[in-house]
């Protein structure tokens, strides 16, 4: 059985250098096509707009001071998969995101690995 994250292209927006950094490190090894990463909103917006085929998308909540939740509500309706990597509690996330899957900060890899992968063999993705 092979690798499930190869070759799947996942969007990654995060807006603190070494955590972006970290975590394309981490998707690199697993063999994913990452789209980004990015670190605002109005980027983020764009690549997630231009492109094709997205299979998931890590998103921080707050990219430079703006909050994704649009953006994740957009992909979600696009059939994209979609987990926050962020620091904000259960409590902070609307109720209408509340569903996603969220890692906490600071992350293990090997979570980060096992949500991103769960979310790509889900019925639907």
């Amino acid at each position: 059985m092979g690798n499930p994250l190869a070759d799947k292209r996942v969007l990654v927006a995060e807006d603190e250098y070494f955590i972006a950094s970290d975590i394309r490190r981490l998707l690199e090894q697993e063999g994913v096509i990452i789209i980004g990463p990015v670190g605002d909103l109005p980027g983020a917006t764009r690549l997630a707009g231009e492109a094709e085929g997205i299979d998931a998308a890590i998103l921080d909540v707050n990219l430079a001071g703006e909050l994704t939740y649009p953006l994740a509500r957009s992909l979600v309706e696009r059939g994209v998969a979609c987990m926050f990597l962020t620091g904000y509690d259960d409590w902070a996330i609307p109720e209408d995101c509340g569903t996603l899957p969220r890692v906490a900060k600071p992350f293990s890899e090997r979570e980060v690995i096992e949500t991103l992968t769960a979310l790509v063999d889900a019925p639907g993705s």
